[in-house]
């Protein structure tokens, strides 16, 4: 059973939702800053099992505080800690591709399992690494949120007539697992990267879209740029609109403002990481995974 779900304020909606569908009370994490900017971080001294929510975006400037409220955690008595971070940090690189790189994956890992007894994350953004439990010497769950994303696209096109597209082939699994559930068929793009703003799409059967509503479904859109070009291969290929859905929107205003420019229409995206186009809400699928196991 979990005891109480924590969070920091900037995460308080969320976590109440998570709290509310675990039929758990909330309590708050306070930081106060010194004028040299550490930080004194306070909980609600809890014993049993305890989650701190917190989403991962911007992880500079949050893992200290997140660290200190674990360790506060563990000295109040409870147990297990558990890091609920729906979007989690540094997972990308999960290898050197220069000498003198540091491994950020492999660091972050070792700092969490040292502060954390399980983490649950939902759809992490993994390269060769599948399986994070060879990372982390904590158990970790990865849930996913394409089946929600599936019955969002399902709900918001009643008539059909829709074609689910990933923009590259790392988007393969969630766009494929999304269009099981809406019953509809699929296109992956290959992607061809020059830098992180400039890349070139190719999707075979793009005609497929001709008449059709086109459906971008991928786990992380950050400045957008391959989604981009995606719109404008599909639109130019004679679908009748473009739609995005997506489990982790980190773009700003102004690249979220590019995508709806470039032709997209919709854009849907879970609540894993606050942004102006949340829908879809990850409460239940979390409560579930910490109920469960």
């Amino acid at each position: 059973m979990v005891a109480s779900v924590h969070s920091f304020a900037d995460h308080e909606e969320p976590a109440r939702r998570l709290a509310t569908a675990l039929d758990s009370p909330w309590r708050p994490i306070s930081v106060r800053r010194f004028p040299d900017d550490e930080s004194l971080v306070r909980v609600v001294p809890q014993k049993g099992m305890a989650v701190v929510y917190c989403p991962l975006d911007h992880p500079n400037g949050r893992l200290v505080d997140l660290l200190l409220a674990a360790s506060a955690l563990h000295d109040a008595g409870a147990l297990p800690v558990v890091l609920v971070a729906p979007y989690l940090c540094y997972m990308r690189q999960d290898v050197a591709f220069y000498p003198g790189e540091a491994v950020s994956q492999r660091v972050t890992a070792r700092l969490l399992s040292d502060a954390f007894d399980r983490i649950v994350t939902v759809d992490p953004h993994l390269h060769r690494t599948h399986d994070l439990t060879t990372v982390f010497s904590i158990p970790v769950t990865q849930l996913s949120a394409a089946t929600l994303l599936g019955a969002a696209i399902a709900s918001d096109n009643p008539e059909g007539e829709v074609v689910l597209v990933g923009p590259d082939e790392e988007s393969r699994p969630w766009v494929e697992a999304a269009a099981r559930t809406v019953a509809c068929s699929c296109l992956v793009g290959r992607k061809v990267r020059s830098s992180d703003r400039d890349v070139q799409i190719e999707i075979e059967r793009a005609d497929a879209v001709k008449g059709k509503i086109a459906v971008l479904v991928d786990d992380v859109v950050s400045t957008g740029s391959t989604v981009r070009k995606a719109t404008r291969l599909l639109l130019d290929a004679g679908a009748v609109r473009a739609d995005l859905y997506v489990t982790h929107m980190l773009s700003s205003d102004e690249d979220t403002a590019a995508l709806r420019a470039s032709g997209i229409v919709r854009i849907v995206s879970t609540d894993s990481v606050p942004h102006p186009t949340n829908v879809v809400r990850l409460a239940s699928l979390l409560a579930g995974a910490l109920v469960t196991e």
